[in-house]
């Protein structure tokens, strides 16, 4: 059987920012046009399994008046510094996340996405858990914010694959681990 692979799907300004610094994501409704999914839905066709951060899971609750969409088509596994009982179709993880994504690389099924947020994605890299790096750069600098890449994790080579160019300004970068 082989391993499945974790790809982080993440959208950032041109400056490298995933949400200001108060959690606000209003600015990624720049690139919104009807009939445009940016690929999400072939992208998501071979997922079953969500992994993000609390603070991410938080503001996706606040912007879906409480729902959380992603736990209505995958497994999804916050992660959190506190252990939580299971709501809104998610489990909360507080163990080790390295622990966490080995075992869910070897059990059988399809690709394991992760959304976010920076925190999550540094102890992912630190580790060299992320497969492929599909990132949507969006048309915009927001100047300050949360950045998606913290620094601090050791160099991780990275094969470029052809970017895909959007009419709303939108240009999705996609790398494989080498």
């Amino acid at each position: 059987m082989e391993e499945r692979k974790l790809k982080l799907y993440i959208s950032m300004s041109v400056d490298g920012f995933i949400a200001t610094k108060d959690d606000d994501l209003s600015w990624l409704s720049i690139a919104e046009k009807e009939g445009e999914d940016y690929g999400y839905a072939a992208f998501t066709k071979d997922v079953d399994t969500y992994i993000v951060g609390r603070r991410t899971y938080e503001v996706v609750l606040k912007l879906c008046d409480g729902k959380f969409p992603p736990a209505e088509k995958f497994d999804c596994y916050v992660i959190s510094r506190e252990e939580r009982v299971p709501e809104n179709g998610v489990q909360f993880y507080n163990g080790d996340l390295e622990k966490l994504v080995h075992e869910l690389k070897q059990r059988p099924g399809g690709t394991i996405y992760c959304d976010g947020g920076g925190a999550i994605v540094k102890l992912l890299m630190a580790k060299s858990l992320i497969d492929e790096y599909i990132i949507f750069m969006m048309p915009t600098m927001l100047g300050d914010g949360i950045r998606l890449f913290q620094g601090g994790v050791k160099p991780i080579g990275l094969k470029a694959l052809e970017p895909k160019f959007f009419e709303a300004g939108v240009v999705r970068l996609h790398y494989v681990k080498e």
